[in-house]
Formats: structure tokens, sequence, C-alpha cells
């Protein structure tokens, strides 16, 4: 029997349409964004280069350099582009490492993010942290570079890409040399 207001019996006026209506300001709009960078490796010196961003929170984040895939670009062109416009460091890809995906909040956004990412070895430039999204960049001694990146999907992209140029952290006895001389690149990993 219905209440004496003609609405079913537990029913309030405008409850529903409120919270529809709360619903809807509440939902973020979902937005895909794709970007390129690279893991840059000094052979010579068993290091890569990082970029140091402040978080929200005021911390010293410290990851890969990365950035947009701008309209008409190849993921590789990015790569080159924005490693050198975040570190200073001129960086040639030697191949393809992998990608990774995750999602994060901005401006009232949820983004799915797709970050292509290579291998890469140093050909020149200087370290230079002029990019106003950068904080701090720094060569990263191998054995550093575990505790230093603040990303574990990156430290994961990091270790394959050693392992690919069979390069190893000092504190590591799987291989290498011990005596700090130069490696090589594995015979083809830099595309000749």
């Amino acid at each position: 029997m219905p209440s004496s207001s003609g609405r079913p019996r537990g029913a309030r006026a405008g409850r529903r349409g409120r919270r529809r209506g709360q619903r809807q300001k509440q939902r973020m709009t979902s937005v895909d964004e794709t970007s390129a960078g690279g893991v840059v490796v000094n052979t010579e010196r068993d290091r890569v280069v990082l970029i140091g961003r402040l978080d929200r929170r005021g911390r010293l984040l410290w990851s890969l350099p990365k950035g947009h895939i701008e309209e008409g670009e190849t993921p590789e062109q990015t790569a080159v582009r924005e490693v050198t416009e975040e570190t200073g460091i001129l960086g040639e890809i030697i191949r393809p490492l992998g990608t990774i995906d995750y999602w994060f909040v901005a401006d009232r956004r949820r983004i799915h993010k797709t970050v292509h990412h290579f291998v890469m070895t140093e050909r020149g430039g200087e370290l230079s942290d002029e990019d106003i999204e950068v904080t701090e960049v720094a060569w990263v001694p191998l054995d550093e570079l575990e505790e230093r990146l603040a990303y574990a999907d990156e430290r994961r992209l990091v270790l394959r890409a050693l392992e690919l140029l069979e390069l190893r952290p000092t504190g590591d006895d799987s291989g290498g040399t011990s005596d700090g001389a130069p490696r090589d690149l594995p015979a083809g990993a830099d595309g000749g």
C-alpha cells in the first residue's frame, strides 16, 4: 500500500535525484596518455642518468626521463628528445626495453599512462636540469639504482636493461669486471 505521499515506503523526496547528481559530479573523466623515455647508460663508467622531481609532499623522487609523444613523433623520437630535454644528455637507442602502464589522478581526471622505454647509450651532452619539470639530474652508479629509483616498475626495467647490456652493479658477483675496467657492449647490442 503506498504511503500518504504517493511514494513507495522508505522513499524520500529528492533523495534519488541528489545521489545521482552527486555521483555525476564526482565521476572523473578518464584520459589515455602515451609517453616515451629511456634508460641511458654510460657503459664506460657503469652509471645511468636519472631525473629527480618533487612530489606534492616536497619529497625528491628519482625516476627515468620520459615525456609525452608529440603529434607526428614516433616513440623512439620522443624518447631521444625527452632524454635530451630533461637531462642534457644525448642518447642513442640500442633497442626497445618494455612498456609500463599505470593510473594516476591529476586535475580531477583519471589518467591511464602508457610509457614506452628504450635502452640507450650516452653519445654526448652535459648534465643539465634546465627543464622546468625537473628538480635535479644525476648520473647514478649501477649499485645505487635500486635504492634510488622511486618506482618498482622502473627498477625492474633498469635491471632488465643492465641484463641486456650484460652489466652488473659493482656489488653483484654474477659477472662483469671487478677492476672497474670499462665493459664493452655485447655483440650486436649497438645495432652493428
